[in-house]
């Protein structure tokens, strides 16, 4: 096989390669729609505590047990830069996704969550909660 068609067999093989990985890949919850969101921010009592702060994640990872949460997304404050719109002063956050109000109102009285606040509440100093309803 001489340098050209090594070059274009390579080429070729390579774009096959891609093509199937990128056709195996899952669809991802972007191509999703949720018309109820449920984001919630909470402040540590102890913001200096890792171990407190992976404790809280830990506790809220287990809300994706709840039924009626399509979707959870669990984060901590990301080091961006400082700007006078970016509010870095929490430590965890949940952000949940709802077929229907129905559904993130059932999500509030399910057992898990009643535990979670239980087992977790002594964690935080302040929580805020945002409800979002699809425009």
């Amino acid at each position: 096989m001489n340098k050209s068609n090594r070059r274009k067999f390579i080429g070729t093989a390579t774009v096959l390669t891609v093509g199937t990985v990128a056709s195996a890949m899952p669809i991802t919850s972007m191509n999703k729609s949720y018309p109820v969101v449920h984001h919630v921010f909470f402040w540590l009592k102890n913001p200096d505590s890792k171990a407190d702060r992976d404790q809280l994640v830990a506790g809220v990872k287990t809300l994706s047990k709840i039924p009626t949460v399509k979707e959870i997304h669990v984060g901590i404050v990301a080091s961006t830069e400082k700007r006078d719109v970016v509010d870095h002063s929490w430590g965890v956050s949940e952000l949940m996704f709802f077929n229907d109000l129905a559904g993130q109102e059932a999500y509030q009285t399910h057992p898990i969550h009643l535990e979670f606040i239980k087992n977790h509440s002594h964690l935080w100093d302040k929580v805020v909660v945002y409800d979002i309803a699809q425009a």
